[in-house]
């Protein structure tokens, strides 16, 4: 589908942030799935492998980077605003995905941390994942913001952990699995204590996942409990005049165009 009186950037960054065109929705699936695959990577590397696949591994990521790298600067080449561009949320996520390959001098570790944090980027992809699946309501639409949301921090903190764990407790933390055991216990403040991190910095992620669960769980849960309880006091009555479909129960007129229902 052609786009009518664009120039070559702005058609770019259309088909790079439309949804419903169908090169908009290849280029959306090519990102989302280099995002999964290269999430799946780090987990999948976590795991005795022999020296041959970990490499293969390690270059199948390399080329995920570039790709990625590519992106970020297609969309910074295409944006009108370059300052507005590089200081925006998504942004910052972008350019977080790909710092390891501008940083290849510093420790190891701290690159390998970093590299988890790509999984935030699906959250630029709320809107493309919520169309993919044909989400319509509001709620299905922040059930699924809410999942990527909670998903990425316990992927993120389970990554992290394992890394900086793994060296100093390798029989506890042998894989990826088990960071993501201790992370969901400890996120849910369950705290079994089977588990626990020796490291300072092990200690330092266990206190963050904490306070993450204690704010962060309850905070999305009672948003969504807050549209469920919204929806429940509301009718099916529709507006003949603007075609609003919700209303409350008790509404004689409609609240968006006054049209007496």
């Amino acid at each position: 589908m052609e786009v009518p009186n664009f120039n070559i950037k702005e058609k770019i960054s259309y088909y790079l942030d439309n949804f419903n065109s169908p090169i908009g929705i290849a280029v959306n699936l090519a990102i989302l799935g280099l995002i999964l695959l290269s999430s799946g990577i780090f987990v999948i590397e976590t795991y005795p492998l022999p020296e041959s696949s970990l490499t293969f591994l390690a270059k199948l990521d390399n080329v995920i980077l570039y790709l990625f790298t590519f992106e970020y600067l297609i969309r910074l080449w295409c944006a009108k605003s370059k300052t507005k561009f590089i200081f925006s949320l998504f942004s910052f996520i972008d350019l977080l995905s790909i710092l390891p390959l501008f940083i290849g001098f510093v420790d190891i570790r701290f690159i390998r941390i970093l590299r988890w944090f790509r999984i935030l980027r699906l959250l630029r992809l709320i809107k493309f994942e919520t169309s993919l699946f044909r989400v319509k309501s509001e709620d299905g639409v922040v059930l699924v913001r809410i999942f990527l949301i909670l998903f990425s921090l316990i992927f993120i903190y389970s990554g992290a952990i394992y890394q900086v764990e793994h060296y100093s407790n390798p029989e506890v933390f042998k894989t990826f699995f088990d960071a993501l055991y201790f992370s969901v216990v400890t996120m849910t403040t369950v705290g079994f204590g089977d588990v626990i991190p020796l490291s300072e910095a092990g200690r330092i992620l266990t206190v963050m996942m904490i306070f993450s669960g204690i704010l962060l769980i309850p905070w999305q849960l009672g948003i969504l409990t807050q549209k469920f309880l919204q929806n429940s006091q509301q009718g099916d009555q529709n507006c003949s005049h603007c075609g609003l479909k919700f209303h409350d129960r008790d509404a004689n007129f409609c609240k968006i165009c006054g049209t007496k229902l």
